[in-house]
């Protein structure tokens, strides 16, 4: 296994709590799929991973506060939710459309939907790739996991909270 990997998440509950036990449940999941397989390498140090991170929130900026196994500092950016604004908003939405799918239509029908819900969790996949460019590389599962998690911390705080 690399050593360019996550081996925890942390979560700031003071900037970032969950809204409910069904909230922390999807954030829970979301951490455990990006802890399970990931590929997380900070560009620039030489050391590597294995790596830890810390997601807090500030002005509506999530804050990616890095540090290695044994917690010294090695890298904090802040990455401006304003480009996820309306992948989020359409993804929450085909979300939404695909879980009344299921209740009222068709195979073929939730198929279709499935399909363009996976669509734009790639896009939202490909955002998260191209706005750590430079800072953190990441294969293209985890920028899905992390998009994943954005969105389970996104749903969790309230939507306005990361992207209002």
């Amino acid at each position: 296994m690399s050593e360019n990997r996550l081996v925890s998440v942390e979560i700031d509950e003071d900037t970032l709590a969950a809204s409910g036990p069904e909230a922390e449940h999807e954030r829970r999941v979301a951490i455990f799929d990006l802890i399970e397989d990931n590929s997380f390498a900070v560009e620039n140090h030489e050391a590597g991973g294995p790596y830890c991170l810390a997601l807090s929130l500030n002005e509506r900026k999530l804050v990616f506060d890095i540090s290695d196994e044994a917690g010294a500092p090695v890298h904090t950016f802040i990455l401006s939710m304003t480009p996820f604004r309306s992948i989020i908003r359409d993804y929450f939405l085909i979300c939404e459309s695909y879980y009344e799918a299921i209740r009222n239509s068709s195979p073929h029908q939730i198929e279709a939907i499935d399909m363009a819900r996976r669509g734009i969790h790639n896009e939202g996949s490909e955002l998260v790739a191209e706005r750590l460019k430079g800072k953190v590389e990441v294969d293209f599962d985890t920028s899905r996991r992390l998009f994943t998690l954005i969105c389970a911390l996104h749903a969790g705080t309230g939507r306005a909270t990361l992207t209002g």
